[in-house]
């Protein structure tokens, strides 16, 4: 009997990755990559096993302890846990390595036990060892170990790989585009966290309105409820669920205040399916009704939504909507008395002196796929030469710009512009312990991008009606 679910996309799928790489490599090269350790909570009790997406992503495999090796002529060899009925009694079934040849589609399989004395032979004769720099703790000893051991073979006319390079580089290019397969598993992803979201505000609203005592924690626990009833292994990343004032601290960590009537929630939440993240915050009333300054700053962050929305296209750059963003919040800030036409001068002088800086001090796009702040260089690799100089108005550093990534169809990016109000000289009132964001995923496309995670609305008056 055999242990692992079955694969998530096809063995095909993960067949061409592998032979990806084997062409980066070279023909003299060699690939080493490990999936996550398991890591203990607290005494007998470990945290729930995710595995590494960089070892995921070339063999659908998620169980702990395993390793794969490709080599430059395509062959791929994988080392993991053995057969061991006791153990399965206690942990689970494992597949083992005289099932996995088939089950994953890899050339061969060995256990792990084995993996110090067999890795060495495979190393003999390579020119260049590749593996994912700065990843996992303890790798590069491995590694220095067995070559070490390659070395102590050179008598017998081994020759032992005198450089090493990081597969990080040929990794991450691959899985910044996400093919079809990818695609659908995270639009999935996005209709459950959508669904987890609707659930959600519907419980602040109902329960409010039933004069029951609501808290953070309860609408958590409605995300987490939607998100394993849809499927969903585990949620993407810690859920935040900041109720009134506490929407402003961008991280927010506690779960027990109060959700109050007239106050507005921010709930940044994402479940994780098949390996892959969704990524969502929206704002809200909590009692299903905006007040006045709530829209008024509702509206302006969903019209800077709009315009990084507009701005995501295959052929712009990843920081366009990030400029369409910024000039939209800026404008508003003034327009809203935020911020002061006769200090901080005009829009232009805004933008340029980051006078918005108080109010949205995060970017508004970050990179999604199986991690939610995924991997890929937000520079152009065809362009990283070209550099200028500037000075931060705000701290004073001089900072080196490089041209901003080229969007590319099949690239996935979060849109998510935000507002976040502190009582401070100057700041009226109406607006003070005010904090909003709005963020949905967007895949890139030759005509514009498509918003996956919609099927929670972003508008005033649909929010209220769901709420209804």
């Amino acid at each position: 009997m055999t242990s692992t679910a079955p694969l998530s996309l096809p063995a095909s799928v993960y067949a061409e990755r592998r032979d990806r790489v084997a062409r980066a490599i070279g023909t003299r090269g060699i690939a080493i990559i490990p999936t996550a350790p398991e890591r203990q909570r607290n005494r007998d009790s470990d945290f729930l096993y995710r595995h590494d997406s960089y070892f995921y992503y070339l063999t659908g495999f998620t169980e702990p302890n395993a390793w794969l090796v490709i080599t430059g002529d395509g062959h791929s060899t994988l080392w993991c846990q053995p057969k061991d009925l006791e153990r399965e009694i206690w942990d689970g079934y494992r597949l083992g390595p005289d099932a996995a040849p088939e089950a994953l589609g890899v050339d061969a399989a060995w256990s792990v036990a084995e993996l110090d004395t067999r890795l060495p032979r495979l190393l003999e004769n390579r020119d260049v060892v590749h593996y994912p720099f700065a990843t996992h703790k303890g790798l590069e000893t491995r590694v220095d170990g067995w070559l070490s051991q390659v070395r102590a073979r050179v008598r017998f006319g081994a020759l032992c790989p005198a450089v090493q390079r990081d597969l990080c580089d040929v990794l991450d290019e691959m899985r910044l585009v996400k093919d079809v397969h990818e695609q659908d598993t995270m639009r999935r992803a996005a209709r459950i966290s959508a669904r987890a979201h609707v659930r959600a505000m519907q419980l602040s609203a109902r329960k409010l309105r039933a004069g029951e005592d609501v808290r953070e924690y309860h609408l958590d626990a409605e995300l987490l409820h939607e998100f394993r009833l849809g499927g969903s292994q585990y949620p993407a990343y810690s859920s935040i669920v900041a109720a009134g004032a506490n929407a402003c601290v961008l991280h927010y960590r506690a779960d027990a205040a109060p959700v109050r009537d007239g106050e507005l929630v921010l709930i940044d939440a994402g479940c994780e399916l098949d390996g892959y993240a969704s990524d969502i915050t929206r704002t809200f009333p909590a009692n299903g009704r905006f007040s006045g300054p709530q829209r008024a700053l509702y509206e302006l962050v969903l019209a800077s939504q709009d315009a990084s929305v507009a701005a995501t296209r295959a052929g712009a750059r990843f920081n366009d909507p990030h400029e369409a963003t910024v000039a939209v919040l800026s404008q508003g800030l003034l327009d809203l008395g935020l911020l002061d036409r006769n200090t901080v001068g005009t829009v232009e002088d805004v933008i340029a002196n980051r006078s918005y800086f108080p109010f949205y001090m995060h970017r508004t796009s970050h990179w999604l796929g199986m991690d939610v702040h995924d991997c890929g260089s937000y520079v152009e690799p065809t362009e990283v030469g070209q550099t200028s100089l500037r000075l931060d108005p705000l701290s004073g550093e001089t900072i080196t710009n490089r041209p901003s990534r080229i969007l590319r169809p099949g690239m996935v990016l979060t849109l998510e512009p935000g507002l976040y109000v502190r009582p401070a000289p100057g700041v009226p009132e109406a607006f003070h312990h005010i904090g909003i964001r709005i963020e949905d995923d967007a895949i890139v496309t030759e005509q514009g991008c498509e918003l996956i995670t919609r099927d929670v609305p972003v508008h005033p008056d649909e929010l209220e009606a769901l709420m209804r």
